[in-house]
């Protein structure tokens, strides 16, 4: 069932919280964020560890930190690039309307509907625990899943142009996440996931 809201509420039954709201730039923003993140970032293949063999997946990421902070994930380390000045106003928007600090940032480049991830939990050791994440979506609408590890329960959210969505508290302990491949989508997505490292 996808869930169409712009409200405060949780969008999660139990154990966590999810918090969705709506479309925060408006259209003219959101495709000038778009096409300067395409150009400016310093997009890479992501990379993963997979029975021993590395492997480069078509979508791309790049990480971006107030320090040259490590983060390892997929069993591959990157290293924090310094923050952009529009990764800045999309960080303090964030931190705004979400009330958290963030201190790094990883962004997601999918190419087509193609792409997704499959489920998982921003839970590794480098991130503060229990600490808000923030999402920013610039391009093609998508979906983002959430199943709770325990339970199976689902749910499901249209993540639009421009839109910001908040995990925090229990979110990563107790559910898994992922975006689901969506092959009628011909067009790219920028996600923005704003992040607490310990430093």
């Amino acid at each position: 069932m996808l869930l169409f809201t712009d409200t405060s509420e949780n969008l999660l039954p139990y154990d966590g919280e999810l918090i969705y709201f709506g479309q925060v730039f408006d259209a003219r923003e959101a495709a000038d964020y778009y096409a300067s993140l395409l150009q400016c970032i310093d997009w890479k293949q992501d990379e993963a560890i997979i029975f021993g063999k590395r492997i480069l997946t078509k979508r791309k990421v790049a990480w971006y930190a107030d320090a040259r902070f490590p983060y390892t994930y997929s069993k591959v380390t990157r290293e924090a690039l310094p923050w952009t000045e529009n990764l800045l106003i999309l960080k303090k928007k964030a931190e705004e309307l979400t009330g958290a600090e963030y201190n790094a940032c990883l962004l997601n480049l999918y190419h087509d509907g193609k792409e997704g991830v499959g489920w998982h939990s921003d839970d590794e050791v480098a991130l503060a625990p229990q600490a808000a994440i923030a999402s920013i979506s610039f391009g093609a609408a998508r979906r983002f899943s959430f199943k709770h590890k325990i339970t199976k329960e689902t749910r499901t959210i249209l993540l639009e142009d421009g839109a910001l969505l908040v995990m925090k508290g229990d979110t990563q302990k107790n559910w898994l996440h992922s975006i689901p491949k969506m092959a009628k989508v011909t067009s790219p997505r920028i996600s923005l996931t704003f992040r607490n490292m310990i430093s």
